[in-house]
């Protein structure tokens, strides 16, 4: 295995640690989620550019990047559900996203890789979870629950762009 399939797979080790300080939240246990969480989504744009930089790109680390991923985000979604912080319908819709997307590739040919759409739903998700994670003041709470139904509009949106064929009028060749 690559240095870039390792660090995509140490993305999973922090998950349970996560999980287990989301189920019995404290100010502190809290904090310390929030770092784990953040550390575990910073090492995604890592592993990318390390492995085009080392030119070691693989199958398996094509296959395992966007698994993590969505582990790494369902995973701390769920406990927020418990928590009562996210509705449970809202994660549904992020969920039937991603699984839609998940099948969809499956019948490509030919996988295109992420647009400006799908950076900006996990930069807003990232930013969503960061801020329910967090123990912020009771004011923030709107701007966290904002935050949430952004990110789902960005992963609903992005969703619909990345299943539509491509317009011809943009290719830059039929000009």
């Amino acid at each position: 295995m690559t240095i870039p399939t390792w660090i995509t797979l140490s993305r999973l080790l922090g998950l349970p640690f996560l999980l287990y300080g989301l189920h019995y939240p404290t100010t502190s246990s809290r904090w310390v989620c929030l770092v784990i969480f953040l550390i575990a989504a910073s090492t995604d744009w890592l592993d990318g550019y390390l492995a085009r930089k080392l030119n070691q790109v693989t199958d398996l680390g094509k296959f395992l990047d966007p698994l993590v991923d969505k582990l790494l985000i369902l995973g701390p979604l769920l406990a927020l559900i418990e928590l009562g912080q996210v509705p449970a319908w809202g994660v549904f819709l992020i969920l039937a996203r991603e699984l839609a997307i998940a099948g969809w590739r499956v019948n490509q040919t030919k996988i295109s890789g992420a647009n400006i759409w799908g950076k900006f739903k996990t930069v807003s998700q990232i930013l969503a979870i960061a801020l329910l994670i967090a123990p912020l003041p009771t004011n923030w709470q709107l701007y966290s629950v904002i935050a949430f139904w952004i990110s789902v509009a960005f992963t609903l949106i992005s969703g619909i762009i990345y299943v539509l064929p491509p317009n011809p009028s943009n290719n830059e060749f039929s000009q």
